[in-house]
């Protein structure tokens, strides 16, 4: 059986590391690729890793995740409190999905705290930097591995 999980990247993350560092921090999204990947071979897992700042590239990727794997990690970034289109595909899947947020989003503009990702999570990680990514992979694993038995 797959155990292929996607984690998905919105706008902007392509510029971690030089980004605002007081909010986001000096990793690179290739860091936070390769933790992703080391976490996730712990959990016997495989991971395709995106990033785009189109929208529609991100849907496209949820619909090959419905397919081909076994859940999600998103960072939507600005799309959290913009995308139902993102919504709507991630409403398709049959899967566990882990919302990530590098910021606390509750702490920042007003217009950040609202999540359309949200109501469709099986969780939300937000404000522990970058290390929400592992955190988001060890959950999935647990939220697969619940469900295969």
């Amino acid at each position: 059986m797959s155990r292929l999980i996607y984690v998905l990247n919105g706008p902007n993350l392509n510029l971690l590391g030089k980004r605002q560092p007081e909010i986001y921090g000096s990793e690179t999204l290739a860091d936070v690729e390769a933790e992703c990947r080391r976490v996730a071979s712990e959990h016997d897992l495989e991971i395709s890793f995106h990033q785009s700042n189109r929208e529609y590239e991100i849907i496209e990727w949820i619909h090959e995740a419905r397919e081909t794997a076994v859940g999600i990690v998103i960072n939507p970034a600005a799309f959290t409190h913009t995308s139902v289109a993102i919504l709507d595909a991630l409403n398709m899947c049959e899967f566990p999905i882990i919302e990530v947020h590098i910021s606390n989003i509750h702490k920042r503009e007003a217009f950040r705290h609202h999540s359309y990702v949200s109501g469709v999570a099986s969780g939300v990680i937000a404000g522990f930097g970058t290390q929400g990514y592992p955190f988001a992979i060890h959950r999935l694993a647990r939220l697969i591995d619940g469900a295969a038995r």
